[in-house]
């Protein structure tokens, strides 16, 4: 069908019920048989993956939406990939592949191992790598995609005024207690015999290669970088100042066809082969082996830093949000002065109840605003074991909402409105440059505002 009306209200929460679920994967129990139920121009959407996307919330004990509104969502992001080819919008390979890093060390770290996740999803870390991303791809164009639609969108305090006054008094939202916390993180430090038991086996490994084994195939087998293991350690050509200094400084120093001795960086031990240089350039290949936070990590230097920071705060000779920016390991939450954010709006200000994490949750528990704690233990989402203080910086009473204490709030929804609006449009101008079908068991849904007419696929 042509689709020639849209309903813009529920766009971005569609998009977002899609983003939130994308990587659950492919491998689960139960899915039917694979089938396409629906068209956007050249993209398909598979019965599996409106299943998927089913299962997901019933994997988590949530309510599902009903299966119309999932397909709808899958529509919309299939709309927006078809139009961000139309308009040549991509996405650079590592912003995706820094990403996809990301989703399987939290993977690894929700799993226990990359066995246990191989045994829960019945296939190879590398090929459930490869669908995932594809799928990472795909969530990244299509949030540059709202970004060049909605990016440009700005509110006002007039407007947001105007919004509050338009709500009955009787309806103004019930708001819970909300909290600000902070955290600066320290990592642990890997034991001496554990890095020594590394470089051995990297030295292991780089005598077999000088005895005629081929490097490629030892990457293959053994090294723990999953992105380019498959090919071999593969780098491809990198330009200077793309790798880190201690990687990069090591593979310039060699002739092509060397190796390296051992290079230690922050994502572990490498044992590097230079392959070629072109101009600026260098292309190589590269063995990685990963401390295993969990068995051999020294937090004695992690507490004693968190304790002299702690210190210096308490005594009001250092504050807290600088500390934080200079001393994190958290990178995310040090840029914004160690405060943590929720994910889902961006926003310092955290829901007190059982949406937090458990971890968080009874740690301020116990604690009052204006508490600095002690070192406590904590685990970032790379897996990496380490320690952390906490800063309990302020708490807010349970409300009926004001415009004085929930501005942000009230801007968030002006500001999504708008964003809707501005999607709302950008559909409307391009309906004619996009061509829908549905199968006909999906003919009672309304996708889009519209009754689904079943046309052939």
């Amino acid at each position: 069908m042509k689709v020639n009306k849209w309903i813009g209200a529920h766009l971005i929460a569609a998009i977002m019920l899609l983003i939130s679920v994308i990587s659950y994967g492919q491998g689960q129990q139960g899915v039917s048989l694979d089938k396409i139920i629906a068209r956007v121009d050249n993209h398909y959407i598979l019965n599996s993956e409106l299943e998927d996307m089913y299962n997901q919330y019933k994997a988590e004990g949530r309510q599902a939406p009903e299966k119309c509104q999932l397909l709808e969502s899958l529509i919309i992001n299939k709309m927006l990939l078809a139009k961000a080819e139309i308009d040549s919008v991509t996405v650079e390979d590592k912003d995706v592949d820094g990403e996809l890093n990301a989703k399987m060390n939290y993977m690894i770290q929700r799993f226990g191992s990359e066995k246990n996740i191989v045994e829960a999803y019945g296939k190879s870390v590398e090929n459930l790598k490869g669908e995932l991303r594809q799928q990472v791809k795909e969530q990244k164009i299509v949030e540059k995609m709202q970004r060049t639609i909605s990016g440009n969108v700005k509110i006002t305090p007039a407007e947001v005024r105007k919004f509050f006054n338009s709500i009955p008094k009787d309806s103004l939202p019930y708001i819970p207690s909300e909290v600000e916390v902070g955290h600066i993180v320290k990592k642990g430090t890997v034991t001496r015999e554990q890095k020594e038991k590394l470089r051995q086996q990297l030295l292991d490994l780089k005598a077999r290669a000088e005895k005629g084994e081929d490097f490629a195939m030892l990457a293959q087998v053994y090294s723990e970088d999953l992105g380019s293991a498959k090919v071999g350690g593969d780098l491809g050509f990198a330009k200077r100042g793309a790798m880190v200094p201690e990687f990069e400084g090591a593979a310039l120093a060699l002739k092509p066809g060397e190796m390296s001795g051992i290079v230690e960086s922050q994502f572990g031990f490498h044992l590097i082969k230079l392959l070629e240089t072109r101009g600026a350039e260098y292309h190589a290949r590269h063995i990685l082996l990963r401390p295993d936070y969990n068995k051999g990590t020294d937090m004695t230097s992690a507490t004693r830093a968190l304790d002299s920071l702690r210190t210096l705060i308490k005594s009001d000779t250092l504050k807290f949000a600088k500390a934080a920016l200079d001393n994190s390991d958290d990178k995310e939450t040090a840029e914004s002065g160690g405060l943590i954010q929720d994910r889902s709006t961006g926003q310092s200000k955290l829901t007190l109840d059982a949406s937090m994490d458990p971890a968080l949750y009874f740690a301020i528990d116990t604690m009052k605003v204006g508490d600095l704690s002690m070192p406590v233990s904590y685990r970032l989402e790379d897996g990496s074991s380490a320690m952390r203080i906490l800063w309990y910086k302020s708490k807010s009473e349970p409300h009926t909402a004001n415009l004085h204490d929930d501005y942000e709030k009230m801007a968030q929804i002006v500001l999504s409105n708008k964003r809707n609006n501005a999607l709302e449009e950008w559909f409307k101008k391009a309906q004619g440059d996009v061509y829908i079908s549905i199968e006909p068991e999906y003919r009672n849904c309304k996708v889009l505002g519209l009754a689904a007419n079943a046309d052939d696929l």
